[in-house]
């Protein structure tokens, strides 16, 4: 694990920024690698511990890997925001099928204001952000979005402005939206955040929205850098495409001789799992990705996920390197109690915590296609990649509280001698 020295830039976070309801011309009016970048060999041979701790927040050529030489275009620049490599280990999954072992890439573990999938895709994007001379960036996303999150802070560390558009319900969108969750990490670092309903998104749509907010800005002489939903679009692949190249390197050096049969993750806006297939598929990993949606149908997501790979011209088709399953349920980060309570008991019985509305659901689908489906999974090493979202269990804390208990006041018999001032609170 590389080791970063702190470089912090807190110059602007130390009040809360006032939000608003984002306002909107009339409906009518609106049209519809700084670490893997080199060989193994030359790797291995430049670990210096020494360079190494200066390495974060950095700017780097990048290079791709050589199975990946081929696509276009291939971006310039990479910054480092990422603590990688992430940790593998082995996952002791209760109830697996026969023979079947199941290991978990924490990129949860990525960072931790900027922890999770989407701080991958981020390197490469701000990297193009900054070459074309942005002061600010625009994004968009839910209420508790971890890409808005990460996209705030990463902006922070850049000396860079972000503008947030989440949405809300239309009972909340003219109220101050709180500080739960990735809401408190946003407003600490001085983002903005416009306010929009559901029905407003769902009407409007995200490329209008993220356009009537940048023409704003351009108007007010602002150089601004818009990021899609989940930074999802054919540069923010990249990031997983670098992390196939990442989990290739993990298993050359490591001593365990583990080949992966199946990668599984969670699809939330399609660019990690597009990377993720594409990577495998052109690597010497060729494991099968597995993708459970969480939001919108898998249809839908094989055909974005085609635009990311014809946007690289790949030259695959989607639906061969990839098998996505709904997994939504209820609806996107809406969860029934039996998914909270399959989140905790994972939690109790492996101590790793699962985010509500991303990797918990994919883990409970992966675990019940397993469950209903045993012989397709029986003796197969899987990958599961852990993309982070911690801080979303903290809006879901009334649905959690009847499911933990585990709390008593400790009972001290009057026997157990007393001295007032024995006791330190430190």
């Amino acid at each position: 694990m590389n080791v970063y020295s702190s470089v912090y830039d807190l110059s602007s976070s130390t009040y809360l920024p006032i939000f608003r309801r984002f306002s909107y011309l009339n409906r009518r009016t609106v049209a519809c690698s700084r670490r893997f970048h080199c060989n193994a060999a030359m790797d291995a041979s430049n670990n210096s511990t020494a360079s190494e701790g200066f390495d974060f927040l950095t700017q780097k050529p990048y290079s791709p890997p050589t199975w990946a030489s081929h696509l276009n275009p291939i971006p310039s620049h990479i910054f480092s925001l990422a603590h990688v490599p992430t940790p593998i280990h082995k996952w002791n999954l209760p109830n697996l099928p026969k023979g079947t072992e199941v290991y978990l890439k924490r990129d949860d573990l990525s960072a931790m204001q900027l922890s999770g999938n989407k701080v991958r895709k981020l390197e490469f994007l701000m990297a193009d952000a900054v070459a074309q001379g942005a002061d600010c960036i625009i994004t968009i996303g839910g209420i508790q979005s971890n890409h808005s999150r990460a996209t705030a802070v990463a902006a922070k560390y850049l000396n860079l402005d972000c503008y947030l558009i989440l949405r809300t319900s239309k009972l909340l969108v003219d109220e101050d939206p709180g500080l739960t969750g990735n809401l408190l990490v946003e407003r600490f670092v001085g983002a903005h955040i416009d306010l929009i309903s559901k029905e407003e998104y769902a009407d409007i749509g995200s490329v209008a929205l993220t356009s009537i907010l940048k023409e704003k800005l351009l108007k007010e002489g602002r150089r601004p850098y818009v990021i899609p939903v989940g930074g999802s679009d054919s540069l923010g692949t990249w990031g997983y495409i670098e992390a196939i190249r990442e989990i290739e390197q993990q298993l050359q050096i490591g001593t365990g001789k583990v080949k992966f049969d199946d990668i599984v993750v969670a699809c939330g806006s399609g660019g990690t799992t597009a990377g993720l297939s594409l990577g495998s598929w052109l690597s010497t990993l060729k494991a099968k990705v597995h993708a459970f949606s969480v939001c919108d149908s898998p249809d839908y997501f094989y055909d974005f996920v085609q635009d990311l790979l014809d946007g690289l011209e790949a030259g695959v088709d989607s639906r061969d390197v990839v098998n996505i399953q709904n997994a939504e349920g209820m609806g996107y980060a809406i969860n029934t109690t039996e998914e909270l309570k399959f989140v905790k008991e994972i939690a109790s019985a492996t101590g790793v915590v699962l985010d509500p509305v991303y990797s918990g659901k994919a883990a409970y689908g992966m675990l019940k296609d397993m469950a209903e489906d045993p012989k397709k999974w029986e003796g197969r090493k899987i990958l599961f990649i852990h993309t982070g979202g911690l801080l979303g269990l903290f809006d879901k804390v009334d649905q959690m509280t009847p499911l933990v208990g585990n709390w008593r006041r400790m009972n001290v018999h009057e026997s157990v001698p007393r001295k007032e001032g024995v006791g330190k609170m430190f």
